[in-house]
């Protein structure tokens, strides 16, 4: 997967920089593409267990510490591990430098805590480049039009790498993570998971919404929008390993396309249920429209109609974490939809399977519903995509079901 000669965006994650020791490998491995003659920008993450540390330093000092103050805060662990990678590597002898997200500038929203990246000057990065100088960016981070310090929102570091790798043009944006790619599964739940040597962007981004920890989704959608080459990569393989790793690419690129390329779970949703709803026009949008008020994501959504057609049932998935305000902002609705019931369970998990092979194969939905079936799994809700078909389970059959899955659609006999 080498490319010599190439402008490459190298991402590091908090546990890939998360001591002296993890320093030191990750120069070491900088210094291996600059020898290979590579036109090299660095964007790092906080020292692993840094940033959560700084978010319960706002939270001691104050329960409603200032957004904008918070931000000052949450993106100095960034800046420590850029300043400190710069350092060792000019000490080493390989020429670098730190660019802070305003220094360069990363122009981004004027949203505090959930900015997005609006533009990037790429100028004098692309300057220092071509006099062979290491950039060493730290992530999650930029500046708004007022000229305030903005951060992306966890897992920004990710976006951050995928757009300035758009923004100065590179041939790749290598993500380094603790694990050496994309897999058709969990490995720690699927003995068989297999890693993918290549996945579309359309796939990852099923893939991480799922739960798939390795890219974050916002990192693939920018990806995709700017084909942006991404390679998920290990650095904690030794120097001079062959790069295996995933190649995250345009759907074009992968000629051997399957039917499902992965099975994922998501253990972090909750179901509520309203039951017996008098049925009016407008009533799912408001249901929808005081989460959606409220910052709450809604995934999955059935409705159904009583025979009578007086009354419904709806049914939809929150974050588990955001169950108890999502039932009480349902509570408060009581007195106008007059629903009979209503049901929070967040005893479920969310299984999904994933390929672009699905658009041209028929009985895909079929066969996951009999194997779930034969293997005793009830479904309680079905959601469906182009490439993506989800079901809601009891959470303690999670494993259970991601294994007969990955074994039925032969998963774990991908060859790379």
């Amino acid at each position: 997967m080498e490319n010599k000669m190439s402008r490459i965006v190298m991402k590091f994650g908090g546990t890939s920089v998360g001591s002296v020791e993890r320093i030191n490998h990750v120069a070491k491995i900088v210094k291996s593409e600059v020898d290979l003659g590579n036109q090299i920008v660095v964007v790092l993450s906080a020292m692993a267990g840094e940033t959560d540390k700084l978010i319960n330093l706002t939270k001691d000092l104050s329960k409603s510490f200032e957004n904008s103050e918070y931000d000052v805060v949450i993106s100095s662990g960034e800046q420590v591990s850029a300043g400190a990678l710069s350092g060792l590597l000019n000490s080493q002898g390989i020429k670098a430098q730190s660019r802070l997200g305003w220094q360069i500038p990363i122009v981004t929203s004027g949203d505090h805590k959930s900015a997005r990246i609006e533009a990037i000057h790429s100028k004098e990065l692309i300057n220092l480049l071509e006099l062979n100088e290491v950039i060493i960016i730290p992530g999650f981070q930029g500046i708004n039009s007022e000229g305030r310090i903005t951060t992306l929102g966890r897992g920004g570091s990710d976006t951050s790498a995928v757009a300035i790798a758009a923004a100065i043009d590179a041939d790749f944006c290598d993500i380094y993570t603790d694990v050496d790619g994309v897999y058709t599964s969990d490995p720690n739940k699927v003995a068989t998971a297999k890693r993918l040597d290549k996945i579309s962007y359309e796939e990852m981004l099923e893939m991480a919404s799922l739960g798939a920890k390795v890219l974050q989704t916002r990192s693939v959608e920018t990806a995709m929008n700017n084909d942006v080459v991404l390679r998920v990569l290990s650095s904690f393989s030794d120097i001079g390993e062959d790069k295996n790793g995933t190649l995250v690419c345009d759907e074009d690129s992968i000629a051997d396309k399957k039917i499902v390329t992965g099975v994922a779970a998501s253990t972090n949703d909750a179901k509520l249920t309203l039951i017996g709803i008098k049925d009016k026009p407008g009533v799912a949008a408001e249901i929808l429209s005081v989460l959606a008020d409220d910052g709450i994501n809604v995934d999955m959504i059935v409705q159904n109609i009583s025979d009578d057609r007086k009354t419904t049932d709806l049914t939809c998935t929150v974050p588990s974490d955001e169950s108890i305000r999502a039932k009480e902002l349902m509570e408060g609705l009581s007195s106008n939809l007059s629903y009979k019931d209503l049901i929070v369970d967040t005893n479920i998990s969310k299984i999904s399977i994933v390929g672009v092979g699905m658009r041209s194969n028929a009985g895909v939905a079929s066969q996951m519903f009999r194997v779930l079936s034969e293997n005793n799994i009830n479904i309680d809700v079905i959601s469906t995509s182009e490439i993506k078909i989800s079901v809601l389970i009891n959470k303690d059959l999670t494993e259970k079901a991601l294994n007969t899955l990955h074994d039925h659609f032969e998963l774990g006999n991908i060859s790379n």
